[in-house]
C-alpha cells in the first residue's frame, strides 16, 4: 500500500503531466516525426529524429504549461476545463510558470545542441504565436481559429528543418497541409462544446452562429481545399504515385463526413468531423511515410 507522501507525490506528479496537454503534445510531436522523415529521403538519423522529437516536445510542453497558466480564470468557467490543477488551486501559478518557462528553455536548447539553430527558431516561433498571438485573441475574435492553425502547423517545419538546416518547398507543402487541416478539426471541437466556450467568453465561430450554417459551410470549404492540396507532395516528387490516389480517397472521404455534418448541425454529427479528422491525418501521414521518395 502506498504511503501518503507517495501519493501526494504521484498526484503532483500527475498534475504537472496534465499541464502539458500530453495529447496535443504528442500529435506536435508526431508531425514533427513526419517533417524529419519526409526531409530524409537518403536515410533517417535515429539519433537526429531522437532529439527533434525531445527537443519539440520540451518546447511544445512548455506552451501547453503556460497556456493554461494565462487561461486559468477562463477555465475555472467551463465544465470540461474548470477542474483542472490550476483552477482547482492544486499548482500554484508560481509552479506552472516556472514549470513552462523551465520546459521551454530546456527543450530549445537541446534543439540547438543537437540539430541546428534553425529547428530552434521554428521551435521558439510555434510556442511565441501560441502563446501572445493565438492565445489573446481566443478571448476576442472567431478568426482566432484561423491564427491558431499557424503554430499548429509548424512541427512539420521543426521537424524538416532539423533534418536539412533549411526550409525548402517541401516543408512549406506539409505546413499547408497542416494549416487547412486545423481549421474542421478546430471547427468540429468547437461544435461541440460551444455552450462550453459560450460561458468562458471565447466568441468561436460554432457560439457566434448557433445554427451552425457559416460553421458547416467553413468546414466543408477547408476541407475541399485540403484535398487538393493534399495531393501537392506527388507533384512534387516527394512522394509515389500511390500516396496521390491515397490521399484522394482520404479527402473525399473527409470532405463528406463535413458535408454530412454541415447539414445535420449536430453534436453527434460534430463528433464523427472530429473523429474523421484525426483518423484523417493518422492514416495521410502513414501514407506520406510509406510511400515517401
Amino acid at each position: 500500500m502506498a504511503s501518503p507522501t507517495t501519493a501526494v507525490t504521484r498526484s503532483l506528479a500527475s498534475d504537472f503531466l496534465e499541464l502539458t496537454k500530453p495529447r496535443i503534445t504528442m500529435l506536435v510531436t508526431f508531425t514533427a516525426l513526419v517533417g524529419f522523415v519526409m526531409a530524409s529521403p537518403g536515410g533517417v538519423s535515429l539519433s537526429g529524429l531522437a532529439a527533434t522529437l525531445a527537443g519539440t516536445g520540451l518546447v511544445a510542453s512548455g506552451s501547453m504549461v503556460l497556456n493554461m497558466l494565462m487561461e486559468r480564470d477562463v477555465d475555472a468557467l467551463m465544465r470540461r476545463t474548470r477542474g483542472r490543477p490550476l483552477p482547482m488551486g492544486r499548482l500554484r501559478p508560481g509552479d506552472a510558470l516556472g514549470f513552462g518557462i523551465a520546459l521551454t528553455a530546456l527543450g530549445a536548447l537541446l534543439l540547438a545542441l543537437t540539430t541546428n539553430l534553425l529547428a530552434m527558431g521554428v521551435a521558439l516561433l510555434t510556442w511565441g504565436s501560441y502563446l501572445f498571438a493565438y492565445t489573446p485573441l481566443k478571448t476576442r475574435t472567431s478568426l482566432s481559429t484561423i491564427v491558431g492553425a499557424f503554430p499548429g502547423a509548424l512541427p512539420p517545419v521543426i521537424g524538416w528543418a532539423a533534418a536539412r538546416n533549411a526550409l525548402e518547398p517541401g516543408a512549406y507543402v506539409l505546413f499547408a497541409i497542416m494549416f487547412l487541416w486545423q481549421i474542421p478539426h478546430f471547427l468540429a471541437i468547437a461544435w461541440i462544446y460551444r455552450e462550453d466556450y459560450a460561458r468562458g467568453g471565447f466568441p468561436m465561430l460554432p457560439v457566434l452562429d448557433p445554427a451552425g450554417h457559416i460553421t458547416g459551410r467553413q468546414a466543408v470549404a477547408n476541407c475541399l481545399a485540403l484535398l487538393l492540396v493534399s495531393v501537392v507532395p506527388s507533384f512534387a516528387g516527394m512522394t509515389s504515385r500511390l500516396y496521390m490516389w491515397g490521399a484522394s480517397v482520404l479527402g473525399v472521404a473527409f470532405t463528406a463526413v463535413a458535408v454530412v455534418a454541415a447539414t445535420k448541425r449536430t453534436t453527434a454529427a460534430a463528433r464523427a468531423l472530429f473523429l474523421a479528422s484525426v483518423l484523417y491525418l493518422a492514416l495521410l501521414s502513414t501514407l506520406l511515410l510509406a510511400t515517401r521518395r
